[in-house]
């Protein structure tokens, strides 16, 4: 393709691979297919290759993407260890670990620049790859090439989250956009053709240009018609190919081209296809669909067959490739064969989702298995889906599976099938379930040998038992787990168990054991056990959280969010960003906060309860921001948490449901809420839920005492609220870190705390709270109350604050960040997070959908 109009881009890349000698760099190719993406790199690889080593690596449209594809293509260049470990399928971490000494060592003559093209098609390992590179990127000195289609690659797609997972410092965006009207006009004129007919086909496209003046003299109506044209002007065996190669994403192999040698020459020379390595291609994706698409379905079927037929001899083809053509020409038994090899080896390297897809073609044949292999399948299903965040779906197969290790009588496997059965329901929301089989996983394990099934089973026992803050059970089960695991020299299970029993101790008050969930850790992670590393941080920020002290819990969080970061623990970050969320609503960094909450719920949503914080933390501050979304928020919320019987997640929930009744007029509502919860924190000793449940019914006028059960091991604030010391409580939670909620106790008191609180309300935004207070205030008599910002005003109908409105408005202006930052002497990175809170109570993902949402509902004046 000639590089019309691209010397911006290219100078851009140039200055990035200079950049990359001091630190290294990340650069995102985005445009629409045709635009120029590849031909871009190209060209710049060709003008740097005496200073650069190229890598490249290519995502491909198959029905299910290779996993790894992109790394196993530079494998396949480097040689070495990287290729030697991509083909035994070793772990992940130890593949990810040799590419960065393939990009670190010493062949490093030249600059490394990793290509990684079209990665919307991209696999779930490969997006994990890509996060890791630009994590490590300014320590390698090389420069990172990602290509994409920036209009595929919508508000849900995994990509989008992977590129809002890169550190911004080392990434740089470069669009490539389309040709201008006055560039397409001077190649149609040179070449005798219609220039406005021409710019009204193509838009710009330089691929469509290249193709339309390379036609004949009449403008065809589409792309289609156009490539059609060309292949009815070939023989028929050169036909014949162009058909078949058009089954075949990326390429043809030599196995596909053996005995058509004409055929191919043929098409070469006619430009229909093109050479690609040791075999041929379509010079684009668009046309290689095109002829495709022109294809019967029928005939479609039958090539994919022969493809299949050609292709599966091949030494070294991947799995994947092999299952597309299975799957898309009706070939079951080999959609069977090769799909659960291409699932496992998915799984190996980390691409559960893509794992999932290929478990998700295979089970429905799963009948033509022997019973054993039929449960195998389903089982290793079910881990999958539980690892790529489909529990449901997970849950689904693991209830097959265990169908049919009982009817063959495995105990053993019967009871591995029932923990994860736990596991499973418990991701799904279904505590009770979850509960049930746990319980029957031990009946049934018991019957054997002790063994390593029968401790994690008695772990997980503990670790429901502690979720649900029953602390005495958690505790009784954790050291019936502990000692087996010891006994069997099942250090992991130990570990499992630990973490269990040390939180549960910092729940139940010990606030020592906290540091026992550091020291766990740290020995998990020397054993190379991220992820139960990993929940020992977890756990010791949530428990310091939820014993409401937030200063400890801060410091615990930002612990245990640089470590799942680090470790790439995609998971634990989505729920750790929620909880940061919560302590930047309660130290009024309500613009972080909501910053923090769109990130986690911009994250897949399939962990469930995972995403209860953030969902709390915007529903709180769209409540007080009086957004017409709160509600529908916080009901999501309880959609997630209701369902697990568990204070952590029923607690904050209802606490926040209830304010938010309390907000709109409707105390019995917010009693409804919050009684239920009250008696659950009360029953199960949680003295800090117990107590701020009962204040919320205080606020309602309903009932609700100190908490039954364990004894409170120290004062509570909203207990003292409730008894009237208003300043007590307020200096309570300042010590503890908990602004809002001193603000809340404040607003009890006399009339300089009363303004104090007015005053942060209103600089907040918080103008359904702010009004509730002055007619609270008005009741009481209270009169030189400031005035504050009227709910009704148009910005504030969205709970935006006035920063926020000006921004919105520049944004509905076409202004950059950058340009924005400019014009309102502010910095980049807070304009950052103004757009995010914009977004957030917009309820919108988008810079284009928040524009469209303000012009919607006239916020824009």
């Amino acid at each position: 393709m000639k590089l019309w109009e691209r010397s911006g881009p290219l100078a851009q890349l140039e200055e990035l691979l200079h950049d990359s000698g001091r630190a290294g760099m990340v650069a995102l190719v985005a445009g629409e297919a045709g635009i120029g993406k590849s031909a871009l790199v190209a060209t710049f690889a060709s003008q740097c290759r005496a200073r650069a080593r190229l890598l490249l690596g290519v995502c491909d449209p198959l029905v299910t993407p290779r996993a790894l594809g992109p790394l196993h293509d530079i494998g396949r260049q480097v040689g070495g260890r990287l290729a030697e470990l991509l083909d035994a399928g070793a772990d992940r971490t130890e593949v990810l670990g040799a590419l960065v000494v393939e990009l670190a060592g010493p062949r490093q003559r030249r600059r490394p620049v990793v290509v990684v093209e079209d990665a919307h098609w991209a696999d779930e390992a490969t997006m994990d790859l890509l996060v890791f590179l630009s994590r490590r990127i300014d320590r390698l000195a090389a420069l990172l090439v990602v290509t994409y289609r920036d209009d595929e690659v919508g508000p849900d797609h995994p990509l989008r989250v992977a590129l809002a997972a890169m550190p911004r410092a080392v990434v740089r965006r470069i669009p490539v956009l389309p040709l201008s009207e006055a560039c397409v006009a001077d190649q149609a004129t040179s070449a005798g053709r219609d220039a406005v007919e021409v710019y009204r086909l193509t838009g710009g496209n330089p691929l469509l240009v290249t193709e339309v003046l390379a036609g004949g003299s009449a403008v065809p109506d589409t792309v289609r018609d156009l490539v059609l044209a060309r292949l009815r002007g070939l023989p028929e065996p050169a036909r014949e190919l162009a058909r078949l190669v058009s089954v075949i994403p990326t390429r043809a192999e030599p196995a596909v081209l053996i005995g058509r040698e004409a055929a191919v020459e043929g098409c070469i020379a006619a430009g229909v296809l093109v050479p690609a390595g040791d075999g041929v291609a379509y010079r684009h994706e668009l046309l290689r669909r095109a002829v495709e698409e022109s294809l019967s379905p029928v005939s479609r079927a039958a090539l994919h067959r022969e493809a299949l037929g050609l292709l599966a001899g091949v030494d070294g083809i991947d799995p994947a490739r092999l299952v597309h053509h299975a799957r898309l020409g009706g070939k079951i038994d080999a959609v069977l064969r090769h799909g659960m090899v291409a699932a496992a080896r998915a799984a190996g390297q980390g691409s559960h989702r893509e794992s999932v897809a290929h478990y998700r073609a295979v089970a429905p044949h799963a009948a033509r298995l022997p019973p054993a292999e039929r449960a195998e399948l389903l089982e290793a299903y079910a881990v999958q889906a539980y690892l790529a965040g489909v529990s449901t779906e997970g849950l689904d197969a693991c209830r097959a599976a265990l169908r049919e290790w009982t009817s063959l009588g495995e105990r053993d496997r019967i009871g591995r099938c029932l923990r994860w059965i736990s596991r499973l329901a418990w991701w799904s929301g279904q505590g009770g379930p979850a509960r049930e089989a746990a319980a029957e996983a031990v009946v049934v394990l018991r019957a054997g040998l002790p063994d390593r099934e029968l401790a994690m089973a008695f772990s997980n026992r503990s670790q429901l038992h502690m979720l649900a803050h029953e602390l005495e059970a958690a505790l009784e089960w954790g050291e019936r787990a502990r000692l087996l695991a010891d006994s069997l020299g099942d250090a992991e299970t130990a570990l499992h168990a630990s973490v269990n029993m040390a939180t549960a101790r910092v729940l139940s008050g010990d606030v020592t054991a906290a540091d026992e969930l550091r020291r766990i850790h740290r020995s998990a992670a020397a054993a190379g056990l991220t992820d139960h590393a990993a929940r020992a941080l977890v756990n010791r920020s949530s428990s310091l959280l939820e014993l409401a002290d937030y200063n400890a819990a801060a410091a615990a969080l930002d612990e245990a969010l640089s470590y799942a970061t680090g470790e790439d623990l995609d998971g634990y970050v989505q729920y750790l960003l929620g909880l940061r969320a919560m302590i930047r609503l309660e130290r009024l960094d309500w613009e972080g906060a909501l910053t923090d909450a769109h990130a986690s719920l911009s994250r897949p949503i399939g962990l469930g309860v995972a995403v209860v914080p953030a969902l709390v933390v915007k529903g709180r501050i769209l409540s007080a921001g009086g957004s017409d979304g709160a509600l529908a928020t916080l009901d999501t919320a309880a959609a997630h948490a209701y369902g697990l019987d568990e204070l952590q997640w029923i607690g904050p929930v209802a606490s926040a449901r209830a304010e938010y009744f309390l907000m709109v007029g409707e105390p019995e509502r917010a009693v409804a809420e919050a009684r239920p919860a009250w008696e659950l924190a009360s029953a199960r000793g949680h003295s800090a839920l117990a107590a701020e449940l009962a204040f919320r019914c205080s606020q309602a006028g309903g009932a609700a005492g100190e908490p039954d059960g364990e004894p409170v091991r120290r004062p509570e604030p909203y207990l003292s609220l409730i008894g009237g010391d208003w300043s007590g409580a307020a200096a309570a939670w300042a010590a503890r870190g908990r602004g809002y909620a001193r603000l809340e106790a404040l607003s009890y008191g006399d009339r300089t705390a009363v303004t104090e609180v007015l005053t942060v309300l209103d600089r907040l935004g918080a103008v359904r709270a702010a009004a509730r207070l002055r007619a609270a205030l008005r009741r009481r008599g209270v009169t030189g109350v400031p005035r504050g910002p009227r709910l009704t005003t148009t910005t504030n109908a969205a709970g935006l604050t006035a920063r926020q409105a000006e921004v919105l408005r520049l944004l509905a202006q076409g202004l950059s960040n950058t340009d924005i930052a400019a014009r309102l002497t502010l910095s980049t990175k807070t304009v950052e997070h103004h757009i995010s809170a914009v977004l957030a109570k917009l309820g919108v993902t988008s810079r284009g959908q928040a524009v469209a949402a303000a012009h919607g509902r006239h916020l824009l004046g």
